[in-house]
């Protein structure tokens, strides 16, 4: 295996890994932007105010991203085994 070969491989990697979890995360940031700009115009400061709806939604993109990301780490997973031989 060349070298160039497993940086291909390590760069695959970590863009499918920020593929996988770029849905979720980004909204966790965008509710706990709102959840803390609400908070603020309110002065509410409970922590359960912005734990409660971050996990909730999470939870509901998660859930329907989830057939998505499962086929990206399949296609991923079936090209990085079938490369096997032509890497030898």
């Amino acid at each position: 295996m060349e070298p160039q070969h497993a940086v291909d491989i390590g760069r695959e990697a970590v863009n499918l890994a920020l593929m996988v979890a770029a849905p979720i995360l980004i909204t966790g940031l965008v509710v706990g932007l709102l959840v803390g700009l609400v908070q603020a115009l309110t002065q509410v400061q409970e922590q359960t105010v912005s734990f409660v709806p971050k996990i909730v939604l999470m939870v509901v993109v998660a859930s329907l991203t989830l057939p998505w990301l499962i086929e990206m780490m399949v296609t991923y997973t079936s090209d990085l085994i079938s490369g096997i031989p032509s890497s030898l």
